[in-house]
């Protein structure tokens, strides 16, 4: 990256001025919204610098100090800074600016989500609001006033508690919100609109009474139970794991249909993408529910990983999203099946993250260098983050780790801090030193174990060699050995014995005494560290480790090892000859008892993103037909067993506990495996037509895309018309398209693109067509006449003018082009490079191109 305006982790310095209160007000209207923003300001530092605050495509007004309005001649105004030239140490600033919601396509800042006014601030979107100190170790106190039409809009949200609200002439109306708690302008919110609302309330662990609000579109109010339900379990769970109690009187959630990201924490006041709120049996699947409740659980932990406690700078973003996506993970995992959350969660990081890590926007999880920071909100900050933190608590411990939270928060709690700041918490409160774990915030790549074992039968010695490789990168060259904790388990005879070992060296020895016989290992239980492992155990082992192994990861992750081995080997000779002994273990899996759930994970291939990485580069084609050879030999080999028990588990009446959950996901299975068997097609369409549930029926029709079935268009046509007017739902219709695998998709596509509810403005539209079908159409998308990549480019150029932040997370797929053949990494880099000359290209785009583009 070239780009002069890119900021450096180092460079960091702290603001000259503090913010000691912001009174906000705010007068709405579409296009002339007008903001009044009134701060007590305090010159922290010795310097004699000027005041300049941030700000962007906003019109400015007025500019008052201390009461007295300065001329044009006393600030300077470009286009992102207001700069006041002032030698005050103590002063009241108050800055008038005008703001157009109505046209903020980029939905950053204030702006209209339907009919209804909302704001997104995190990053940097308070600086299209107002002109202010945009950066998260500034903290101040708000009291925000929101004016509208009472009529258009009778419910005026912002932070904090409700102070003072009443009519106002001309048919408007105020609130007036006070937010008690010290916070940076990110967590700033706005809501204003006409709502159904549900209520509740909460009774905290100390006997305070919570108000609890859920906002959602008019008609959509049975659609919120299931949130109102994962919010009270999630405030219940955070008392009861981490002693953290909610501490205002009232919590709000408010589900718009635009939105860039899945949620919001603002203080108080939680913004979320409706596709996060809203669940009920016709129109949500079993993920959905699962996901309401994930994400509900996710913002509202962060009120205090996140919130009371915030980061210095952006650079810092793990320090908040790794540790709360841990709290969810770990939440998700007590509310259902944690060796099923386990699992999930592992495939998303092999899938996404490790190739994240292989990729040109490889990063640390605690960024050097930064262009655009939204293009920082990745699964390497997220879930690798969360990785890092999960390592932390296998080091240290569950009473340990509480002890480190515990003191975490003690010193911290109404600040803003590091990555660093956090683990010396922990370490210091859990008395371990985790001196040399911090390198894991630092430095970027998936490390590799290479793993060697010995046996000596005289001296009853078993002997792991365990090496770490951490390959240089382009940003860095060399890179350092990482403290690894190593959970595994070591099976012999009827004994089994589990251990926790630390790597900690480039190469270290592991030895265990008293045994006859050399032991198996299932080695990385609980995938107690984001590596890969290079272990060459045989097939037996593999299979035994399958069925013995106590760890229930361990037992999924052998049979994807397996599965993998044999994917590998059909890419190379097509006409490898697959083990009957695969059927077997198979047919093992399927019929013994057992946890559905898991069963269903354990009979599930591994997926094409997570194949991909396992190759330095690849037709994509080749593994796609190996992919579908391994799932036609199983189909055809179990056919009996997976009819049998798909029958089994269907006619059930529908019910939302564990244990339907679970059986719905095995039957599922069994159908996506015969719907591949030409003598079992028609199980998919009557299916669709008998379900009485969301997941049966998507399931059915999802199986039918991937088959090019030729029912497929005739009950896609009868599920649009039926929720036609229902726009999360409408997304799942548009997605299921997107996937269908034959060549007639371009066709589809066009016709899809001039459907009249296809909102290009509209991220989660966007996602659910382009996303879907650049992400989870492969044979299609990297077809050889290059019109899979065109397609993706054409609407990544138009969302750079219109939503930048969508263009930037939509382009993934094509900039990952070195992990494949020749011939599709220069169709792929044509469209890249054609893409980098867009005469406005954003920062957002621009940092992604640059970097997969070598400039």
């Amino acid at each position: 990256m070239t780009d002069t305006n890119a900021r450096i982790l180092a460079d960091y310095q702290p603001s000259d001025f503090a913010i000691l209160s912001t009174e906000l007000e705010f007068d709405l209207a579409d296009q002339a919204t007008r903001v009044v923003n009134k701060m007590h300001i305090e010159r922290i530092t010795d310097k004699a610098q000027p005041l300049i605050l941030d700000g962007e495509q906003l019109k400015l007004i007025s500019v008052q100090l201390n009461n007295i309005e300065l001329s044009e001649s006393q600030y300077q105004l470009n286009e992102t800074s207001l700069t006041i030239d002032t030698e005050a140490q103590d002063f009241i600033l108050t800055v008038i600016t005008e703001i157009d919601p109505l046209n903020n396509t980029a939905l950053e800042g204030l702006f209209k989500s339907g009919d209804a006014f909302c704001t997104q601030c995190e990053a940097e979107g308070f600086r299209r609001i107002t002109y202010y100190l945009d950066r998260p170790d500034v903290m101040a106190k708000f009291t925000t006033k929101v004016i509208a039409d009472k009529k258009q809009y009778p419910y005026l949200l912002s932070n904090g508690n409700k102070i003072a609200a009443g009519d106002l002439a001309n048919g408007k109306h105020f609130v007036t919100w006070q937010d008690p708690f010290l916070k940076p302008c990110y967590l700033f919110a706005l809501v204003a609109g006409d709502f159904d609302v549900l209520r509740s309330s909460y009774t905290t662990v100390s006997g305070r009474e919570v108000a609890l609000e859920l906002f959602v579109d008019r008609g959509n109010l049975p659609k919120a139970e299931h949130a109102m339900t994962s919010l009270k379990k999630s405030m219940q769970w955070d008392e009861q794991t981490f002693g953290l109690e909610y501490d205002l009187d009232i919590y709000m959630i408010v589900a718009v249909d635009f939105f860039n990201m899945g949620a919001m924490e603002n203080k108080g006041l939680n913004v979320f993408n409706s596709k996060f709120v809203l669940a009920d049996q016709s129109s949500a699947t079993d993920t959905d529910y699962f996901n309401v409740e994930a994400v509900i659980a996710h913002e509202y932990f962060h009120n205090w990983t996140g919130n009371r406690v915030t980061c210095r700078d952006w650079f810092q973003l793990s320090l908040k999203e790794g540790l709360t996506v841990f709290r969810d993970q770990q939440f998700s995992g007590d509310m259902h099946s944690a060796a099923v959350t386990r699992i999930q969660n592992v495939r998303v990081l092999r899938a996404q993250q490790f190739a994240e890590d292989a990729g040109p926007m490889a990063h640390p999880i605690r960024p050097e260098k930064v262009l655009e920071m939204n293009n920082f909100y990745t699964l390497t900050v997220y879930e690798k983050g969360a990785e890092v933190i999960r390592m932390i608590h296998t080091l240290l411990g569950q009473d340990k780790f509480r002890q480190g939270m515990d003191l975490y928060f003690q010193r911290f709690d109404g600040m803003a801090v590091t990555c660093d700041d956090f683990v010396d918490a922990m370490a210091d409160g859990s008395g371990i030193d985790l001196s040399q774990f911090k390198r894991w915030y630092s430095q970027s790549g998936t490390p590799e174990l290479i793993v060697k074992e010995s046996f000596d039968k005289q001296q009853q010695l078993f002997t792991l060699t365990i090496a770490q490789v951490n390959k240089p990168s382009k940003q860095q060259t060399e890179k350092q050995d990482l403290l690894i904790p190593i959970k595994l388990e070591l099976l012999s005879d009827n004994e089994k014995t589990q251990h926790l070992i630390t790597l900690s060296d480039s190469q270290q020895k592991f030895e265990f005494s008293g045994y006859s016989v050399k032991p198996i290992v299932a080695f990385l239980s609980g995938f107690s560290a984001p590596v890969k492992v290079n272990f060459p155990q045989r097939e037996q082992e593999l299979a035994l480790i399958m069925v013995k192994a106590s760890d229930a990861f361990n037992r999924w992750d052998a049979g994807q090892q397996l599965l993998t081995r044999y994917i590998h080997a059909l890419v190379q000779d097509a006409d490898f000859t697959l083990p009957q002994d695969l059927v077997v273990a198979f047919k093992q899996i399927l019929t013994l008892p057992g946890d559905a759930a898991l069963k269903a994970e354990q009979l599930t291939l591994p997926s094409f993103d997570e194949l991909v990485e396992q190759f330095e580069q690849i037709d994509p084609i080749k593994l796609l037909d190996a992919l579908k050879q391994i799932r036609l030999f199983l189909a055809q080999g179990l056919a009996s067993e997976f009819h049998q028990q798909f029958q089994r588990l269907s006619g059930r009446a529908y019910q939302n506990d564990g244990q339907s959950i679970g059986e719905r996901a095995l039957k599922n299975v069994c159908l996506a495996y015969l719907s591949h068997l030409s003598d079992y097609q028609s199980l998919t369409v009557n299916q669709y037509q008998n379900a009485d549930n969301m997941t049966d029926t998507l399931a059915a029709l999802h199986y039918q895309a991937l088959t090019a079935s030729a029912r497929f268009s005739e009950q896609i046509k009868d599920f649009e018309q039926k929720w036609y007017q229902t726009p999360l739902v409408m997304d799942k219709c548009f997605m299921l398209q997107a996937l269908f695998a034959d060549e007639s998709i371009f066709n589809k596509l066009a016709v899809l693109e001039q459907h009249p509810l296809f909102i290009l403005k509209n991220p989660n539209r966007a996602r659910s067509l382009i996303g879907a079908f650049s992400h989870n159409n492969p044979r299609y998308f990297h077809c050889l006449s290059g019109r899979g990549y065109r397609f993706l480019a054409k609407h990544v150029a138009a969302l750079n003018d219109i939503n930048p932040q969508v263009a930037s997370r939509l382009i993934t797929p094509l900039i990952q082009f070195k992990k494949f053949d020749s011939k599709r990494q220069a169709m792929m880099k044509t469209e890249l490079v054609n893409l980098s000359q867009l005469s406005n290209l954003s920062r957002d785009l621009k940092e992604k191109l640059d970097a997969a583009l070598g400039n």
